[in-house]
C-alpha cells in the first residue's frame, strides 16, 4: 500500500464508540479509497488503514451483530 499523509485529515469519534470514553475509536473520510482508523485514547500509537471495501464489510458485521 502507498505512503498515505495523514498530517491534515479531520478525524471524527466512530458513532460505535461507547458514550464514557472508554473504547473509543476515530475514522476519517478524507482519504479516498481508504478508510484510517486510531485509537482516540492514544493517537501516537499509530493508525491502521483500511481499504474503502473492507472498512464498508466491517461496519456491516458490526451492525448485523448489533441488530
Amino acid at each position: 500500500m502507498r505512503a498515505v499523509d495523514l498530517s491534515s485529515v479531520t478525524w471524527r469519534k466512530s458513532s460505535y464508540s461507547n458514550s464514557d470514553g472508554g473504547a473509543c475509536i476515530e475514522v476519517s473520510d478524507d482519504v479516498p479509497s481508504v478508510v484510517p482508523v486510531r485509537d482516540s485514547k492514544a493517537p501516537a500509537r499509530g493508525t491502521l488503514l483500511f481499504r474503502a471495501g473492507a472498512w464498508t464489510a466491517f461496519v456491516d458485521g458490526v451492525k448485523r451483530q448489533s441488530a
